[in-house]
């Protein structure tokens, strides 16, 4: 399965075909809350692991099928690295939990459900390239553009 996150370009895993893809709110809701934490508390751990490996262990322990979205096969322009789109989703995640009080965790599928996170995703899209507080507004919002 790839995971076209932006956060990793091509995590793939072999079983699965390639090229059916998800966006990442139908990954993050399988996986659910008390294992995101986990994983969020093992992240120094994770990070030293292959990204391949980890990618079809979390893909197979939940059950996650294969898609049909590939944001990377619709790309016009340039796709933005696995750590630049993490940057924007990170400065998102971190502002909304900062002003909310709620935990990283509570945040992150929140704005992975979000009308901006398809925005993000849609690597045709200007969203990427806008500044972070305009990301936290439009958040804020609650409407697409």
């Amino acid at each position: 399965m790839k995971i076209y996150h932006g956060r990793y370009n091509a995590v793939t895993s072999p079983k699965i075909i390639t090229g059916k893809t998800h966006h990442f709110d139908i990954v993050v809701n399988a996986i659910g809350k008390n294992d995101l934490l986990h994983i969020f508390d093992l992240a120094d751990v994770y990070h030293s692991e292959n990204m391949d490996k980890l990618a079809f262990e979390l893909t197979e322990k939940h059950k996650i099928e294969s898609g049909n979205f590939d944001n990377i096969a619709m790309a016009n322009y340039s796709i933005p690295t696995h750590w630049g789109i993490g940057k924007v989703y990170k400065r998102l995640i971190v502002k909304i939990s900062r002003s909310t009080n709620k935990s990283l965790i509570d945040v992150l599928p929140e704005v992975y459900n979000s009308w901006p996170s398809r925005k993000i995703e849609d690597f045709n899209s200007s969203i990427y390239y806008e500044s972070p507080e305009y990301l936290y507004q439009s958040y804020l919002s609650g409407d697409s553009l």
